[in-house]
């Protein structure tokens, strides 16, 4: 079997500093903003957008030179928002190819998918880096991207990219074609070596790649050998992979405390818009939302949101985490916000020809979010019977869906106890402390099987403690007419009652 030629994808993310930043902040994407790192007062710009570059600012720019331009936006840098965001970004190459590997250094996202064998998934190499893009701008990134069939060409000709040129695909074989007119810098080479060869008259990764092996590898090592196989495009590299956990997260930090749950909605719809596209990718729906307010003070607040069915509606999502939070708002102002999601199966509902449709799932999720926030969490549910002879001891369950699959056909025949409301009050001739006869609506009957006593009443606190005995019989009238009763005692008020009757 023939083994598929080696094809390598680089995604090179330049300003990723700013980019991590700004993905959930839309409302930046058309001002100038820049982000220094640092400690004040010898803060620099590490990264800026192109809203900033276009009005003159440039990396490593002070904060007196930045305060000199108008409506310029200033950002902390966040390493853990780079990580996460790099996390994201990892996993959504991961949906193309399985085999990554991350090379992201001095604030650029770097990585490189082996694409070996996908054209049948994805068409040719072209048609994939564009999904790949169009996928990585949904998130919120702007990339390039090159194709190559080696893996240090392909980051090479990604740092080189100018002139608003996103995707670059290099044919096998063409590699030092599409490197010859780089300049040196895009090759992994010291600030000596590049001296030396400005010092040589050699500027290009063409005019290195001319260079005799033999008098490159005597001036300068094997570093000469390793910069000559670089420029020709022939460095080989064995991929190293990284696995990828696929986790629903999204974390912003936000400019200033908040106390208002309706300026909080904003920010929670990109949040929200961006965990619905990455389970899409995967072919998921969000099952649960747990949100985490970070507050003033060290504090934090949690909540988690469970619908009836796993579901990727947006309004929904924001609809019942409204109504949550105004339930059980936070205590202080909030400072930061943190998204956590639990994927699920998309729903499937299978519908009839001639059977009306159901009722939408998420709206009896809102209806019910609704009444929890005026009675209260604990008393919306379905009532559950507790396992006790105490009268109408029950307790509240949260709604759930239960198994439809068919349970096993048993012949057991088990009664069922329809309690009487009111009990209708009885008299009772009572035989060596079990019930012998009793009349019931007219009629007499006599008791041919007594099971009990169960005592039940009050609490041990309570001074009807054990004030109630109960009694299953089955009896007989005289016309053979046949009965099964529960009998109920009152030991206090010194009465029998018809408690339910079996069928």
């Amino acid at each position: 079997m023939k083994m598929p030629s080696e094809l390598y994808v680089c995604v090179y993310a330049r300003e990723f500093p700013a980019q991590a930043l700004l993905r959930l902040r839309p409302e930046l994407s058309e001002k100038p903003c820049v982000v220094f790192e640092g400690e004040a007062p010898q803060q620099t710009v590490c990264a800026l957008n192109a809203r900033a570059r276009l009005l003159g600012l440039r990396p490593g720019m002070t904060k007196v030179e930045v305060d000199t331009f108008e409506g310029v936006t200033v950002l902390d840098r966040s390493l853990c928002t780079e990580d996460a965001v790099r996390t994201i970004l990892l996993e959504c190459a991961g949906c193309f190819s399985p085999r990554i590997e991350d090379r992201s250094v001095n604030g650029i996202f770097v990585c490189v998918l082996d694409a070996s064998g996908t054209e049948s998934l994805f068409g040719p190499p072209a048609m994939l880096a564009k999904q790949l893009r169009q996928r990585l701008r949904a998130i919120g990134v702007s990339a390039s991207i090159t194709v190559s069939s080696n893996l240090h060409a392909s980051i090479c000709l990604a740092r080189g990219l100018r002139g608003g040129i996103p995707i670059q695909v290099v044919r096998r074989g063409d590699e030092a074609k599409g490197l010859s007119g780089l300049p040196l810098s895009v090759l992994d080479m010291s600030e000596t070596q590049e001296e030396t060869f400005r010092a040589w008259g050699i500027r290009t990764v063409g005019a290195l790649s001319s260079l005799p092996e033999t008098s490159l590898i005597s001036r300068l090592g094997q570093d000469g050998k390793r910069l000559l196989q670089l420029a020709r495009g022939e460095r080989p590299h064995l991929l190293q992979p990284i696995d990828v956990p696929f986790v629903l997260e999204e974390e912003a930090d936000l400019d200033f405390p908040l106390d208002d749950l309706e300026s909080l909605l904003f920010g929670l719809s990109t949040m929200l818009e961006q965990l619905i596209l990455r389970a899409k990718s995967r072919v998921y729906a969000l099952a649960s939302i747990t949100i985490t307010l970070h507050l003033e003070g060290g504090g934090s607040h949690e909540r988690t949101v469970n619908p009836r069915v796993p579901t990727n509606d947006k309004q929904l999502w924001l609809k019942l985490l409204h109504l949550n939070l105004q339930g059980h708002p936070p205590q202080a102002s909030i400072l930061k916000v943190h998204l956590h999601a639990e994927p699920g199966a998309t729903n499937k509902v299978q519908l009839g020809l001639f059977s009306p449709q159901l009722p939408e799932p998420g709206r009896l999720d809102v209806t019910l979010a609704r009444i929890a926030a005026i009675v209260g969490e604990g008393n919306v549910g379905q009532a559950v019977l507790d396992d006790t002879r105490r009268v109408d001891d029950f307790h509240v369950e949260p709604f759930a869906i239960v198994c439809t699959e068919l349970l096993p056909f048993t012949a057991t025949e088990r009664l069922c106890l329809r309690t009487l409301r009111p009990a209708e009050r009885t008299t009772v001739e009572v035989h060596l402390g079990r019930p012998y006869e009793f009349y019931f609506r007219s009629r007499r009957y006599g008791v041919e099987r007594a099971y009990g006593p169960w005592l039940s009443g009050g609490d041990w606190w309570n001074e009807a403690i054990w004030g109630n005995e109960q009694w299953d019989v089955v009896a007989r009238s005289a016309d053979s007419s046949f009965l099964a009763c529960r009998l109920a005692r009152d030991f206090v008020q010194n009465e029998w009652h018809v408690a339910g009757l079996y069928d």
